[in-house]
């Protein structure tokens, strides 16, 4: 394992650099965070600066019209945009990090060729239909049926947890092809087009307000059987491929932010009064500087282990188990964080907007957004069970 970044990577990390200095002064306004069309709409106009500049897919294969980037330049890219400011990859991050690379991975020429150009050109936007109401985190348990009708699959059933399916063309979507098999068995990897007849988008509105998530209902939805993505049945292999890219360097954009906060919190104390008309500020409370030493040794061990999973990666062409181990940590280690803030901020925590100078919207919004990360993309129940099985070798579950 080398950890040093080579002259040649470096090399792209400047030109990466420059690249971003002149396009991120160019881009509009934000749009209001309820505004979804408007954020489609930004998200994707992003997605085509990249393209047109040759950073679109950049870990994706040639073939599937990437770049053929090595993890470690992935890594530098992630890193770099997280702290130019440009914009998180946003209603294009189902396309981009899960379905694209999975059909790369798994899916036919046909299917590359159809679908794969849309996605790195910011075209089409997809959303993942994986989680159920009686299958979130178990996710194996999933009920959704879709029955074989000539060359048609029949659906019937719904997903919740749709990320951006309000805005979304396509959805990668898990669905049980066969009842009677065992759990893990009998699902099958699909892709659906959102338009079709007897698709219902339901918006869900999250804790913070906005409905980046929807409930789906599928009313003998039929798709083609050409939209299948491995072999019938196979589905449950598939979703490894799709998991193992989403818990790869799915992070790295969160890791950077932390680490930047963490800096601006310790900034922060030192400026803030602890008490009305009291002359020490929060710097000097000793308990306080030690949470944010350990939480920064944290995010530095979690960045170490991000450049080793990447190591990984690189070694063996797909992001592997390690990546849970990184996941379970950094959700957990996310909301210390946040914790921390609040309690710096008091009072002023508690308001949606800024308060007196204070950050304090920005920081509510992420405070709250951050109690979902034990959640998604596998509670820390499952990722704790992934790690035993898979890295500790202890006895699968039954």
């Amino acid at each position: 394992m080398d950890l040093r970044y080579t002259e040649a990577e470096e090399g792209f990390r400047a030109e990466l650099r420059a690249w971003l200095d002149q396009a991120i002064p160019l881009l509009p306004a934000k749009p209001d965070r309820n505004d979804w069309p408007g954020r489609r709409a930004y998200d994707t106009a992003w997605q085509r600066l990249l393209f047109d500049a040759g950073y679109a897919g950049l870990h994706w294969s040639i073939e599937a019209g990437g770049k053929g980037a090595t993890p470690t330049e992935h890594l530098i890219f992630l890193e770099e945009t997280e702290r130019a400011g440009a914009p998180y990859v946003g209603a294009n991050f189902v396309g981009l990090l899960h379905a694209g690379p999975t059909i790369d991975a798994a899916g036919t020429q046909e299917q590359r060729r159809r679908y794969l150009p849309g996605i790195l050109r910011g075209d089409d936007v997809w959303c993942q239909g994986f989680s159920e109401p009686g299958a979130g985190s178990d996710l194996a348990s999933l009920r959704t049926r879709a029955v074989r009708d000539g060359d048609d699959y029949v659906i019937n059933g719904s997903k919740i947890w749709t990320s951006h399916a309000e805005v979304a063309d396509y959805c990668e979507m898990l669905v049980r092809t066969d009842p009677d098999a065992p759990k893990h068995k009998g699902i099958t990897w699909l892709i659906v087009p959102m338009d079709v007849p007897g698709i219902t988008i339901r918006p869900l509105e999250t804790v913070m307000g906005t409905s980046e998530f929807a409930e789906v209902f599928f009313d003998d939805v039929r798709v083609p059987v050409a939209n299948r993505v491995g072999e019938e049945n196979d589905g449950w292999r598939v979703t490894m491929v799709t998991l193992s890219f989403e818990r790869g360097t799915a992070f790295v954009s969160e890791v950077v932010a932390c680490q930047r906060l963490l800096r601006e919190l310790a900034a922060l104390a030192k400026k803030m009064n602890r008490r009305p008309r009291a002359s020490a500020s929060a710097w000097d409370d000793v308990a306080l500087r030690r949470e944010l030493g350990h939480l920064t040794a944290e995010f530095e061990a979690l960045w170490a282990l991000t450049k080793w999973n990447v190591s990984e990666a690189q070694r063996s062409g797909v992001p592997g188990v390690g990546g849970s181990v990184f996941k379970l940590r950094f959700s957990e280690t996310k909301q210390k964080v946040y914790d921390l803030a609040h309690r710096l901020l008091g009072r002023a925590a508690l308001a949606v907007d800024d308060v007196a100078g204070l950050p304090s919207g920005a920081l509510m919004d992420e405070r709250l957004s951050s109690l979902s990360y034990t959640i998604a993309a596998g509670t820390s129940q499952i990722q704790r069970n992934i790690v035993g099985e898979r890295i500790l070798g202890l006895p699968k579950e039954r």
